[in-house]
């Protein structure tokens, strides 16, 4: 197998369809298998993967069983919805790989033209911090020219990336853990506001902590982070505190404008629909 495919980034939403069916199986079966779907970037050695779907299987000892027909049509009917999304591997469930892994990936070598990667998740919670591993690898083939003897996995570096969009709800998502009913609302602007600058100060925290550690010689430096922070840094825009003020007032007022609107807006509407109503 090619070496290209070095990182591997999936989005939050593929992790949640995975856990999804893996809670919704059969009670016969001990781990579920999928189609993963997303992009390849092979300039930058990179996989992204943005969806994906269960594939009915069954095992039995040494033996596999799985519904090839329900993928291929699956497949195509994911392609009508988004034509940009390909087969950029498969997943399973569980800490480790398997050795009938073999087998379901040399289906899925067959169905893409790039090398597929495989993804493991351990929905056993069986591993040392007791969280949810996660594991990513590139199957690679080895014996001779004209034999091939066996397939390896080596990993992969893997990356759990997100749009704006899908942060927005696992923002929201996190906020159930410290609710009582084990549900939460969609915050307000303004408390929306207050909380990213809360955010903020926490972070900045962080990295003043990290680089006074440095210049204290407390922790030996990391280039790497440094250019992060230079780059960083030489992003921002140079401007002075006044007018830095007046720009933040500004949009501020603005903020509190539009929602003054709409709340009147809500308001003249809920007015008329009685009036209509009488």
């Amino acid at each position: 197998m090619s070496p290209k495919v070095k990182t591997v980034r999936v989005h939050a939403v593929a992790l949640f369809q995975i856990v999804d069916a893996y809670e919704h199986r059969n009670e016969s079966q001990q781990r579920v298998i999928g189609t993963l779907l997303g992009s390849y970037d092979l300039a930058k050695g990179a996989v992204e993967v943005t969806n994906c779907f269960c594939v009915p299987h069954n095992e039995n000892g040494d033996e596999v069983a799985v519904d090839l027909d329900y993928a291929k049509s699956t497949t195509e009917l994911h392609r009508r919805v988004n034509p940009s999304e390909l087969v950029v591997g498969w997943f399973a469930t569980g800490p480790d790989v398997t050795l009938l892994s073999t087998l379901i990936h040399q289906y899925y070598q067959r169905e893409t033209k790039n090398p597929p990667i495989h993804l493991t998740v351990d929905t056993t919670l069986t591993s040392r911090n007791f969280g949810m591993a996660i594991k990513a690898y590139t199957g690679t083939t080895f014996g001779v020219p004209t034999l091939t003897t066996g397939t390896m996995f080596p990993p992969c570096k893997l990356e759990i990336v997100g749009y704006d969009e899908e942060m927005v709800g696992l923002r929201l998502c996190n906020r159930t853990k410290t609710s009582e009913t084990g549900a939460c609302q969609v915050p307000a602007d303004l408390e929306s506001v207050v909380e990213a600058c809360g955010d903020m100060r926490r972070m900045l925290k962080t990295v003043l902590d990290y680089v006074e550690d440095v210049l204290a010689n407390r922790r030996p430096a990391d280039n790497q982070l440094g250019r992060m922070l230079m780059n960083m840094l030489q992003s921002i825009p140079r401007m002075d505190i006044e007018k830095f003020q007046e720009v933040l007032n500004g949009d501020m007022k603005d903020l509190l404008m539009v929602m003054y609107l709409t709340m009147l807006t809500k308001t003249q509407l809920s007015l008329n629909e009685k009036l209509w109503l009488l």
